[in-house]
Parts: structure tokens; sequence; C-alpha cells
């Protein structure tokens, strides 16, 4: 265990948080998402929700701050304006814990898959619900003054 770090962050995905530079991409899954069919490097979070899964993040990625969409939802394919319960939950989270809060942007649902396959790495959580997926790209810590 390690302080301050919250403790659904597995070492592999530690790994992969660390790894990641600046506009490097991670999906954040639901449990029915081609996770492994659609990733490069790729965790299991069975069991945690796709939220959940998003505060542990972002509680220690920084959300990159010189583009317009850091935050990418796959949009609905019977309501391509509406915005599905869980995605109303990931801006809450985005609000409330990143360091550069964003408004989530909708992406056309092959278009997100697309984009998935290019991210650095795929996290499955085990929401459930539909349309539990973002997409998220890495912004950099400020400089520490010495």
């Amino acid at each position: 265990m390690l302080r301050g770090i919250d403790p659904i962050l597995s070492p592999d995905l530690l790994r992969i948080l660390r790894a990641m530079g600046h506009g490097d991409e991670i999906v954040i899954a639901d449990a029915n998402f081609p996770g492994e069919a659609s990733a490069r490097d790729f965790v299991r979070l069975d069991g945690i929700s796709a939220p959940r899964v998003l505060e542990a993040v972002l509680s220690v990625m920084p959300l990159d701050s010189f583009v317009d969409d850091p935050a990418i939802s796959m949009q609905m394919v019977d309501d391509p304006d509406g915005m599905p319960p869980v995605v109303a939950e990931f801006q809450t989270v985005i609000d409330r814990v990143a360091d550069n809060p964003a408004q989530i942007r909708p992406l056309e649902r092959f278009a997100f898959y697309d984009r998935a396959r290019d991210a650095f790495a795929v996290i499955q959580t085990g929401e459930r619900r539909f349309y539990g997926n973002v997409i998220l790209k890495k912004g950099v810590l400020p400089q520490e003054d010495a």
C-alpha cells in the first residue's frame, strides 16, 4: 500500500499512467466494451464502476488543458443529443476531481471505437450501464519553482 494513492490503482495501472506522456489517451470502459481487442495495453478492474475508476485515475493524472476535448464519451446510438446517466456521473467526477475540469464531448460510436484503438491503454471496469465509456487525454504537471 502507498500513502495518498487510491487503493484501486493497481501496480499495472500505476505503471501505465506513469508511462503515458502529454497527449496520450486512456480509455475507461464499461463491461461490454471490446477492451482487450481494442487495447495496446490493457488492465481489468472488474467489479468497480467506471465513475469510481475515473475518480481514481484523475486523482493522479492531469487532464490536458491544451485541447478542447480532453474527455470524450460515446454518443448514444438512439439519441445522439442525449446524455446517459453514467456520463452525467463522469461529468460530476471531472468537475470535482480534475485539475482542469472540462466538458465531456460525445463522439459517434464507431468513431469512439476507432479512437480507443489508438489509445495508450484501456481499463475495463465492471460498469454494467450502457455507454459507460470515456477517453481521457493526459495533460502536463505545472513546473515547480526551485
